[in-house]
């Protein structure tokens, strides 16, 4: 499973992706994780409001902070 986490770096984009490898580790997930702060990336994924969650190639979230148990309900 390949997850990423689009944003420029801010506060909210660093929890985003602390909480999603939360999330995979308590859902004993072996995930592949990636951070892409190239503007023309995401917005090839057509996020226009970070920070957003990609699983496996689809936007999942995107605007807001996930909560780990949030999160673990777009890997099942």
């Amino acid at each position: 499973m390949k997850i990423e986490v689009l944003g420029m770096g801010c506060p909210k984009c660093k929890q985003l992706e602390a909480n999603a490898r939360e999330a995979a580790e308590n859902a004993g997930i072996d995930a592949e994780f990636e951070k892409i702060a190239d503007m023309d990336k995401i917005l090839d994924y057509g996020v226009l409001s970070t920070p957003a969650l990609v699983v496996d190639g689809k936007v999942v979230s995107s605007g807001k902070l996930l909560s780990p148990e949030d999160i673990k309900a777009f890997l099942a």
